[in-house]
């Protein structure tokens, strides 16, 4: 079975990427991405993208009007597609039945209802969401009781595992691409034609074909491994600091034995993103839901960690302004949840300004990528309560690190961007600027702590002691 045309529904981080890259390697498949958000579709046929990702621009642009569309026709491109994935956004339950853990599937069925109610014709429909184990079999049913003699829908698991920020150099050559079949001849069948799309650009040793639930449950259980060691190493950060190792040097000792390798061991103020915890929080909702408390109980403990991480951030820089924050200026550099993406989603910032604020600080932000109006989303509730006067009383958006820093009393350096490093930017202007005593708080370990300390800063970094290695 050849693949000609290739419907995408859903147009966010995973779709709108993830196509794109098809689309620039396969020129003679047709791509296109659906969406009803007009804006969103908007922003993608235009000169500023809706997403910001290294590479992204070149590829969207090179292909865009020849083999790559966005549209908000949903229906005519699932009508003109061979296969269809489908990326739709699937957030944590904010209620009902597994409420902030299970994982809200209203959009996945919405997409896979409207497939079963339009197509004229055979379907391959791909799974790209990162959903909850055995959710193709929701889908199955559904398409199921749709199928007629002349019309017959195959289902496969496709997950991605890009990380924001090196999204597009992940797609040009992925560690391995995932695809989980039924093991039927049709599902097999289906699975090799998937397979023949990616061979475009990926080598063959790197496409693994599985059954349909070994490639739901690996999503779920790599982010939760890579979240796993993040906690770990956050974990003994605090024992770091209340014994006088240091973190770094820690991570690099164990991160040279060839069992643990060295990735995913930087202690930072905690891990964020749109996976990690929500797919935690899904692996732990399954355990719970197949009587296993026990391996619920175990994966909890890392989002739980995480939390901790956070709160005991903030705690350390209450304790060193001298037990209080209220009427002091708090500047805080970087928003989003890792450098290199303008995505928020569960980003580390967001927990600690609004503990500043509840705290009566007056917090400055300053973020090279992440829209003001964006920062603003995420530190009020929109729709629950609206809290939206009092956070802009105590918030100011920045179009510098400088502007922010002015007037500070502590500067917080909350993602890890390179233009924050201190081979980057001009601290000693910054200390100029700020209060004395100038405090500064490196929670993602990117500054030359003694260097700063020099200039006269009083510095606090995650995992360390000021006194480290001198007792």
């Amino acid at each position: 079975m050849s693949i000609k045309s290739i419907c995408c529904i859903g147009a966010g981080y995973v779709g709108g990427p993830t196509c794109a890259v098809i689309a620039y390697k396969c020129h003679d498949i047709k791509v296109t991405i659906v969406d009803l958000n007009q804006a969103r579709i908007d922003a993608w046929n235009s000169d500023k993208l809706p997403i910001y990702e290294p590479g992204l621009e070149e590829v969207v642009m090179a292909r865009r009007g020849k083999n790559l569309f966005f549209t908000t026709d949903v229906d005519k491109g699932i009508q003109e597609a061979d296969l269809i994935f489908v990326s739709v956004n699937t957030p944590t339950k904010k209620s009902g039945l597994g409420a902030g853990m299970a994982a809200d599937l209203a959009y996945i069925e919405a997409a896979t209802r409207r497939i079963a109610q339009v197509s004229k014709s055979s379907k391959i429909v791909v799974e790209k969401s990162t959903v909850p184990c055995r959710t193709a079999q929701s889908m199955r049913t559904i398409l199921d009781a749709n199928c007629t003699e002349n019309i017959r829908f195959d289902i496969l698991s496709n997950p991605e595992f890009l990380a924001e920020g090196t999204a597009i150099k992940d797609l040009m050559n992925p560690d391995r691409v995932l695809i989980g079949a039924l093991q039927t001849p049709e599902g097999i069948k289906a699975q090799n034609a998937l397979v023949s799309v990616y061979n475009h650009w990926v080598p063959i040793d790197r496409c693994i074909t599985t059954n349909l639930w070994s490639s739901e449950l690996s999503k779920l259980a790599a982010n939760a491994m890579l979240a796993q060691r993040i906690s770990s190493i956050n974990a003994l950060s605090a024992i770091c600091e209340a014994t006088g190792a240091d973190v770094d040097e820690v991570a690099y000792a164990c991160g040279r034995d060839s069992r643990l390798g060295s990735k995913f061991l930087k202690a930072s103020v905690g891990f964020g993103g749109s996976c990690f915890q929500k797919d935690i929080l899904n692996l732990v909702y399954l355990s719970t839901q197949l009587n296993l408390p026990e391996v619920a109980a175990y994966w909890k403990q890392v989002v739980d960690m995480n939390e901790y991480q956070k709160k005991r951030f903030v705690q350390r820089i209450i304790s060193t302004l001298f037990n209080t924050i209220t009427n002091k200026k708090i500047a805080v550099l970087g928003f989003a949840f890792k450098k290199d993406t303008g995505d928020t989603r569960e980003s580390a910032a967001i927990t600690l300004i609004k503990d500043f604020i509840q705290e009566h600080a007056r917090v400055a932000i300053y973020d090279p990528k992440v829209e003001h109006e964006q920062i603003m989303m995420d530190l009020t509730e929109p729709g629950v309560l609206d809290n939206r006067k009092q956070v802009e009383q105590h918030v100011q958006i920045c179009g510098s690190a400088m502007e922010a820093a002015d007037g500070a009393d502590a500067l917080i350096i909350c993602t890890e961007w390179d233009e924050f490093k201190d081979t980057n930017l001009d601290y000693s202007q910054i200390y100029e600027k700020m209060h004395k005593p100038a405090f500064l708080f490196d929670g993602r370990l990117i500054l030359d702590a003694p260097k700063l300390r020099g200039m006269g800063f009083k510095v606090q970094v995650i995992g360390k002691t000021e006194l480290a290695g001198t007792a």
